[in-house]
């Protein structure tokens, strides 16, 4: 495969994913809007910093109230990550690759492109009902891209390179929910372990879609148990450490090395060597070392593992 296709192939499934993942970060504070107590106001500033825009948004904004957040978020073109930002980057890798990805994902990358970009006009003057009613249709939209995916795309490396961009945009944006609720409690250090707190938790675990799946797992609700579940747990499929699994699966397959074998490129040892060190930690490992720090931790190692796949399969190198 060449690497210009592989890399398309990567980033309109890592943009999908980073696409689904915004609308969930905003998803918090609306589902913490139908719970908090009149008299504590709502945040949003946290969300902007757990996702790393914060520079980016005071460079546009003068506060980071709830119209410029959400705006921000969705559909200023200024911000590279926002929803529509997204989508579009999403959709002009899948037009340059029209030939090596079914009709079905092109059409439906197409399709939703438009269909949030036509909506841009007026959003600002929007209703908290209808945004989360976009958002929905956001999330929703996202699981039909994969499932035309998985039921229109040979198991070649085409596949296994979206699936590498999907897992590691995944695992890298589960951390950051679980910081959203860090910042969302600082400075008030009072405020862990109140309803408040796990108020939040709670709400961090609807926006993932883990709330039932955890109830199932676990009888009560506490810090520890849903760090342990979005972190540490191999079945469910939002976790870090599946996450990981499957993207080194993938990766392997894309070389053709065996486990047995070892590693073949640089790639495959980091990846196999960061799934190594989440594996074997343990809950009370990661509250040792802070969970904010963990968390920092991870998501520049997820960076550095992006990086060395771009200079593995997709750079450039001059002929000899």
């Amino acid at each position: 495969m060449l690497s210009r296709v592989a890399n398309s192939i990567y980033w309109m499934n890592r943009y999908i994913e980073r696409a689904d993942n915004y609308a969930r970060f905003i998803s918090v504070n609306f589902n913490l809007a139908l719970d908090l107590p009149p008299n504590v106001p709502e945040q949003w500033e946290p969300l902007i910093v757990a996702t790393a825009d914060h520079y980016n948004f005071f460079e546009h904004y003068p506060e980071a109230n709830r119209e410029n957040v959400l705006y921000f978020m969705t559909f200023d073109v200024n911000n590279p990550n926002s929803i529509l930002s997204c989508l579009y980057s999403a959709r002009e890798n899948a037009r340059t690759i029209r030939e090596s990805i079914s009709k079905e994902m092109w059409e439906y990358v197409n399709q939703i492109y438009w269909k949030v970009k036509d909506r841009v006009e007026g959003s600002k003057s929007w209703e908290l009902a209808r945004y989360q009613g976009f958002l929905e249709e956001i999330k929703s939209g996202s699981q039909l891209f994969y499932g035309i995916v998985d039921s229109t795309i040979t198991r070649g490396e085409g596949w296994h390179f979206g699936q590498l961009g999907k897992l590691l945009e995944r695992a890298d944006k589960t951390t950051r929910f679980l910081d959203v609720k860090y910042f969302t409690l600082l400075p008030n250090v009072d405020a862990v372990g109140s309803p408040l707190d796990l108020l939040l938790w709670s709400s961090v675990l609807k926006s993932v879609s883990a709330y039932n799946m955890f109830r199932q797992q676990y009888k009560v609700v506490n810090p520890t148990n849903i760090v342990e579940f979005l972190i540490l747990d191999k079945g469910f499929p939002r976790s870090v450490v599946h996450c990981l699994t499957e993207a080194e699966q993938s990766l392997y397959a894309i070389s053709g090395t065996s486990f047995d074998h070892g590693y073949s490129n640089l790639a495959e040892k980091k990846l196999s060597k960061i799934l190594s060190e989440v594996q074997f930690t343990e809950i009370d490992d990661i509250l040792t070392t802070g969970l904010h720090q963990f968390l920092d931790a991870f998501q520049t190692s997820n960076n550095d593992i992006g990086q060395t796949i771009h200079n593995t399969y997709f750079d450039l190198k001059p002929v000899n």
